[in-house]
């Protein structure tokens, strides 16, 4: 009870729209995805932006928001999460090792994640891989305005190999028929486990085949929808790249052919590198994991960021990526990756690409996501700093002040530290 007593008190922290109320929200500075304005004033008409200009104009009769002493950023997009992953840390258990609970409670208790994922500026998530469709129920409840949290595009559960399970004949077109169900199903992107490698398990063997990876592409292409393939080693990334998947996750120790094939195709990257340092603090305490797991897990770290430096080296960063891999307890850590793309040798401004303009690319959402900009919608972010000098404004949750989601102010920092 006290645990769902706090994700209730998470509520405050929220607060829902206003119907037709226009904001003029002033800003010291807004990096709006593309450029800086200086003394800007950010027009919001209901869920878009209206108007973004330098010293502009405040309607009449609009309410004024003045976060003048911060810089506004698009809200951030983290391509790579599992927000249904909920534990509240009960005695006794771990995050692996809880009871089973029915799918509405865990929707129900994983709003905390979600609450999480948004008070460190990150007002969209991609989420690869849930249980008993409850990231699709998550998803709908958002967007029903139902419950709070960040915009959702989702997976539902990831597909693997069909070959040898039982009743299985042909596995191609069991393929097949599972890529059709789990869009018919409402999923938004299709997810393949194409390697082992997961948690401490850092192995990296090749789980689905080049010929099951492109039926389960062309089939989710041939329905209008997208696929992202998670391979922790280099086999499973090539012949992802192979069957044309539209993202590859993790992707540890690709030699120049494949990662030149990936820049030639324009798959997008999402390395993942900043999950494992996350698994690494928390293996004693949190995960108990074996003696042996923190010193293979930092092994698979410094691997992982060679190989992502590798593709940026080669000109791949256009097409690189922020994902956290988030689980459990690990939501409010979302943008720690965007300093391991500046340590890489990106601009600043090149890693805050990675988390905006990129990723709603990736999405389909150019132009409406990642930007501050006439017609995209109010996703709007004040942090203390300048991420374009010090990337740790916007990579820090503790940094994020103030969050507007599709024009509602979802978190306010300002508010609750006025209170103490």
């Amino acid at each position: 009870m006290k645990k769902i007593a706090a994700v209730l008190a998470a509520a405050a922290f929220f607060s829902l729209p206003a119907a037709g109320t226009v904001k003029a929200i002033r800003f010291g500075k807004v990096w709006d995805g593309h450029k800086s304005i200086t003394n800007a004033v950010v027009i919001v008409d209901g869920d878009k932006v209206q108007s973004v200009t330098e010293n502009g104009k405040v309607p009449a009769g609009a309410e004024v928001i003045d976060l003048r002493h911060y810089t506004g950023i698009p809200g951030m997009i983290d391509a790579h999460t599992h927000v249904t992953y909920y534990w509240g840390g009960e005695p006794n258990t771990t995050p692996r090792r809880q009871p089973r609970r029915a799918v509405a409670v865990t929707v129900y208790l994983s709003q905390a994640n979600g609450k999480k994922a948004l008070e460190a500026g990150t007002t969209t998530l991609r989420d690869l891989n849930a249980a008993g469709g409850a990231d699709l129920a998550m998803r709908d409840l958002i967007n029903m305005g139902a419950m709070v949290g960040p915009r959702l595009f989702v997976s539902s559960t990831g597909l693997r190999s069909y070959k040898g399970q039982p009743g299985v004949t042909d596995p191609l077109a069991e393929a097949a028929k599972r890529t059709k169900a789990v869009i018919d199903d409402g999923a938004d992107w299709v997810k393949v486990f194409g390697s082992t490698g997961g948690f401490d398990n850092v192995t990296m063997d090749q789980t689905v085949s080049y010929e099951e990876m492109k039926t389960i592409v062309d089939t989710a292409h041939s329905m209008g929808h997208k696929v992202a393939i998670h391979s922790y080693g280099p086999d499973g990334a090539r012949d992802a790249i192979r069957a044309n998947t539209d993202s590859l996750e993790h992707a540890t120790d690709m030699d120049d052919a494949t990662i030149a094939e990936l820049i030639r195709k324009k798959i997008y990257y999402v390395p993942t590198i900043d999950h494992n340092q996350y698994y690494v603090e928390n293996a004693d305490d949190v995960y108990k994991f074996p003696p042996e797991a923190k010193g293979n897990l930092k092994d698979y770290i410094e691997r992982n960021y060679q190989t992502a430096k590798k593709v940026f080296a080669a000109g791949g960063g256009d097409h690189m990526v922020v994902g956290s891999d988030a689980v459990y307890n690990g939501f409010g850590l979302n943008m720690r990756e965007l300093t391991w793309f500046v340590k890489m040798g990106m601009t600043n401004e090149q890693a805050m690409a990675t988390a905006t303009t990129i990723p709603a690319a990736m999405l389909g959402m150019e132009g409406k996501l990642g930007v501050v900009a006439p017609g995209s919608f109010a996703d709007i972010v004040a942090v203390e700093g300048d991420p374009l000098k010090n990337i740790n404004a916007a990579a820090s949750a503790k940094n994020v002040k103030w969050v507007m989601k599709g024009g509602a102010v979802v978190v306010d920092k300002r508010a609750a530290k006025a209170t103490h």
